[in-house]
């Protein structure tokens, strides 16, 4: 790891040093550094795949985000948080799910990277777009541009931020008293008897002694603060010239907790980082560009699960601290006890205990010890590009590789520790422990214990031969091919990640007026059988400006307007895979094993011989086959910016093991079970939809102002399935994707009777229990009763934006909705069953009283198989509308700073995830088991020197 850091560190003191000594004669020019973008405006331009494309020349299925233009109105705290400005996210890119991420080319992960660190964002949605990364882009790329230096003085600018977290909601649950009565009543419910006594459930909801009948909240001021900080400082160093041109980052920072209990008081985040970026002319036809990043994680936490403990721990259970004091002054064996303790709270208090509870997550936060989760990540890429224009004007040889690695592990100190139940009397009105009885024992090793060790690193490495030629300004031609290929090795898999890929682009403009593109690729798989695994994704792509065309240059209206039509097919091989098989080798292969049984010894105890499946020589890529249309333009000079995409793709070909293509005779039921049947490409998705993203750009005097509305809404249905459903209604041909199946609910059993007539099939139920329809007419409820309820996704996704600058001050807000989706109300908050803790949901319960306004089931104490299944009476909707973001910025008048050596400075401060608007507000703003969402509220200044 030193060698890691001295690496960083010398790179980031080269790019000074050759910044400083470049900056001071910027005006002197050895020869031409612009040899890498001829046609090209970079100021103007957007990164595609390997190559850069002016703004005004891409095609559809393409977006890109500015982000120091975005940066500039409002800081944000991760770097893809502006994801909504763009249309077509939702799912993934186009409701497909799983993207890559590119930072600079590279496949790295996105949260490696910081919002300041960026220049640009690009998202490439379509086909065509894709198709020169390979099979792992198949599904989308969101490439990541990080800031590079420019020729001109050298620029310093520093940049602190100061905040505070603030928890959004608790859940609610149950004190001692009201717990104890209702779980009585459970039950009495289930024909049992009482287990608490009504004076136990008096003396719990007095309060006078919460030491003898405890009744904790976790979400008390006792054990968690109103608020935590995070702080934030980072500086970014740039400049130049002719010869070197280097740009460099370096920041740090520290987040706190909520918890406020032991030595969970010191949880903390924190996050060192170092960046380095260099582009060097090393002579007039050769230009080189050499990175290095480092990024050091530690996640300091107290042992024990102290959230889910919060969720699962009733509260009549154990009294975590138990005061001294209480103890009889003539009970020495039990001071002894106690005496002997490594842990005694403040001087005054000891840690409680019961033989069923003898440890909870209170004591762990003050004697378990501590964990350190430590992540260290290491990037170096370099890359080299020739100008062949000695062999060809316009020809140019570009090579790049990069190399990172990551390890993460925790390291921890690990202690045992005892706690004490004490036996309480009474002597003349005043309680005291008459007796402790201690389990567990205390024990500090002092080792360190190192484990959860995970490593990974990756290689990437492209090489491409472009072309560009104009003829007579009119005729505009790009060639390229590339060869691209990228190999992850991850700790303790045999198999590693790998992504071959040889590219060819063919692209033609005429006059900015006409375009036509084809764009091919040739994956590579090692994911199936030989003589399969190379395939061939062609894509075409034809655009035309219709704002060149006479008719439509005579329309004032119309600043300008591009139409593009794309299409084609890509292989992939994301989709072959198995729940069983994660990584998805070999699958086409048979497997042949022995042992899974043996016979009895009469028979000579041998073992079986059987199959798990069977061979597929055929086994192939999965397709996606695709047709977008584009229509992007401007309006009344600016007025109005638009990006519209709609696009239809088919997923043709996912891995399956499809029973009903086969005889019944290739697959042995019973036991033990056997199947030759294999893995077959035969599943087919169809997606369907449309992005958007709209914008208006206006100036009233000293107002400018902006509205965007973004998004994307689409269609997801499986289209081809292997199924033998004997019912209609639960085919999943022609449903969503995504979809949730369930029950349908018809209220609770008014009475025994009624309940004692239902054949449903998930346990006794009584009285109060959810009933069910019987959707074959088979006067039985089971698992062929559940239908189609309605998709876990969300069809319809938006983004809005809206940023008001007057004078000096700049406005910035940023939301975001879904709708159409839906979810299962089916965490322990809401599926209180057997020992559970008791949320307030209980409290709307279903008694004889309340039969004709209970929302909720009786209450039991089993496990409550008929009401706790995924059913409608659990579904809710997820329509949801959320404030993002909120910046108010004031900069500094630049004249200010006329001749000083503060060159710009900027004050702002910003609310980050504030509001939520839904019917299900209180539920989508609720965490049950897990730390809890909080607003996070922000004081932060950048100057630049």
């Amino acid at each position: 790891m030193k060698q890691i850091q001295k690496i960083v560190v010398f790179c980031a003191i080269l790019a000074f040093c050759c910044g400083n000594a470049t900056a001071q004669n910027t005006d002197k020019t050895d020869f031409d550094t612009d040899i890498d973008t001829l046609s090209i405006d970079n100021d103007k331009a957007i990164e595609v795949a390997f190559r850069k494309v002016n703004k005004e020349d891409f095609m559809g299925g393409v977006s890109y985000i500015d982000m120091t233009e975005l940066m500039s109105k409002s800081y944000s705290l991760s770097s893809l948080g502006y994801l909504d400005v763009v249309g077509g996210i939702g799912n993934g890119i186009w409701g497909m799910g799983e993207y890559l991420v590119l930072v600079d080319g590279f496949p790295r992960d996105a949260n490696n990277v910081l919002p300041t660190e960026i220049e640009q964002i690009t998202v490439l949605k379509g086909a065509a777009a894709v198709v020169l990364y390979g099979s792992r882009a198949s599904k989308g790329v969101i490439m990541i541009t990080t800031k590079r230096g420019k020729i001109g003085k050298r620029t310093i600018s520093v940049r602190a931020n100061l905040g505070v977290n603030t928890p959004k909601a608790y859940p609610k649950y149950l004190g001692s008293a009201e717990y104890m009565s209702l779980y009585n009543e459970a039950r009495e419910n289930d024909g049992l008897t009482a287990l608490y006594s009504r004076e136990d459930i008096y003396n719990y909801s007095s309060g006078a002694n919460p030491y003898r009948y405890p009744n904790v909240d976790f979400y008390s001021s006792d054990y968690l603060k109103q608020a935590y900080a995070r702080s934030e400082a980072m500086a970014e160093i740039t400049g130049g010239g002719n010869r070197s041109r280097f740009y460099t980052t370096v920041g740090y920072y520290n987040e706190g907790s909520l918890l406020n209990v032991g030595n969970a008081k010191d949880n903390s985040t924190s996050r060192l980082f170092a960046r380095g970026n260099i582009d060097l002319s090393l002579h007039e036809l050769i230009s080189a560009k050499v990175d290095a990043n480092a990024t050091f994680y530690d996640l300091k936490t107290a042992n024990g699960d102290f959230w889910n403990g919060a969720a699962t721990l009733r509260p009549n259970r154990v009294s975590p601290l138990i005061p001294i004091s209480y103890i009889e002054g003539n009970d020495e064996h039990s001071l002894a006890l106690l005496n002997a303790s490594n842990y005694i709270i403040d001087g005054k208090y000891f840690l409680g205990g019961t033989q069923l509870d003898p440890t909870n997550p209170i004591a762990a936060a003050y004697a378990g010890g501590e964990n350190k989760f430590v992540s260290r990540q290491f990037q170096f890429n370099a890359g080299i590009d020739f100008n062949l224009r000695d062999v060809l004007d316009g020809l140019f040889f570009r090579t790049k590789y990069g190399i990172d690695y990551a390890s993460t592990y925790n390291q921890a100190y690990s202690n045992t520790y005892a706690t004490y139940s004490p036996v309480w009397t009474n002597y003349n009105g005043k309680d005291v422990i008459a007796s402790l009885t201690k389990y567990g024992k205390d024990e500090k090793t002092g080792n360190q214990n190192i484990d959860n060790t995970s490593y990974r690193s990756t290689q990437f490495f492209s090489g491409q031969f472009d072309y560009t030629k104009v003829y007579n300004n009119t005729h505009n031609f790009y060639a390229m091919l590339v060869a691209n290929g990228w190999q992850r090795q991850l700790s303790e898999q045999y198999h590693n990640m790998t992504n071959i890929n040889l590219g060819l682009q063919l692209s033609y403009n005429f006059l900015q007026k006409y375009y036509a593109d084809f764009s091919a690729a040739v994956p590579y798989s090692a994911k199936l059988p030989k003589g399969n695994r190379a395939g061939f994704s062609p894509t075409v792509t034809l655009g035309w400006r219709l704002t060149k065309e006479p008719v439509f240059q005579n329309i004032s209206a119309l600043d300008d307007l591009i139409l593009s039509v794309s299409g084609g097919i890509i292989s992939q091989d994301l989709d072959i895979t198995t729940s069983d098989n994660e990584m998805g080798y070999y699958l086409y292969e048979s497997i042949l094993q022995r042992g899974g049984w043996w016979s009895w010894g009469d028979l000579g105890g041998e073992a079986a011989t059987e199959y798990n499946r069977g061979n597929n020589p055929n086994l192939t890529f999965v397709k996606r086959k695709e047709v977008n249309i584009g229509l992007r333009g401007s309006l009344l000079n600016k007025l109005i910016t638009f990006d519209l995409n709609w696009f239809s793709n088919k997923m043709d070909g996912g891995i399956t093991r499809a029973t009903s293509l086969y005889p019944i005779y290739f697959t042995q039921v019973g036991y033990p079970t056997s199947s030759i049947i294999p893995y077959v490409n035969y599943n087919i998705d169809d997606r369907s939809g449309v992005d958007f993203s709209i914008n208006l750009n206006k100036k009233a005097g000293e107002f400018d102002l902006t509205f965007g509305v973004s998004g994307l809404y689409n269609t997801i249905t499986a289209s081809r399935r292997d199924e033998t459903y004997e019912f209609d209604y639960q085919t999943r041909v022609g449903r969503a994707l995504n979809g949730l199946w369930g029950l349908e609910s018809l209220g609770f059993f008014k009475d025994d009777t009624e309940a004692a007539a239902a054949n449903q099939t998930f346990g006794q139920v009584k009285a109060g229990d959810i009933k069910y329809k019987d959707q074959n007419g088979d006067g039985r409820i089971d698992s062929n009763d559940e239908v189609f309820l309605g998709r876990w996704d969300n069809p319809l996704t938006l983004g809005v934006n809206f940023t008001a600058k007057f004078r000096n001050f700049t406005l910035f807000v940023m939301g975001s909705g879904n709708y159409g989706g839906k979810g299962f109300k089916n965490s322990s908050y809401y599926w209180v069953r057997s020992n559970n803790k008791y949320s307030e949901v209980v409290r709307n319960r279903w008694t004889e009283e309340t039969k004709n306004t209970a929302t909720y089931p009786r209450l039991t104490t089993t496990n409550g198989d008929n009401n706790f299944r995924n059913s409608d009476f659990w579904l809710y909707k997820t329509d949801a509308f959320r404030l993002s973001q909120v910046q108010l910025t004031y900069d500094v008048p630049e004249n200010v700073f006329r001749d000083k050596f503060v060159k710009g400075l900027s004050i702002y401060f910003g609310g980050y995830n504030l509001l939520t608007i839904s019917k299900e507000r209180k539920h989508l703003e609720m965490n049950v088991g897990s730390a809890p969402q909080t607003r996070f509220y922000n004081l932060g200044l950048k100057a630049t020197f």
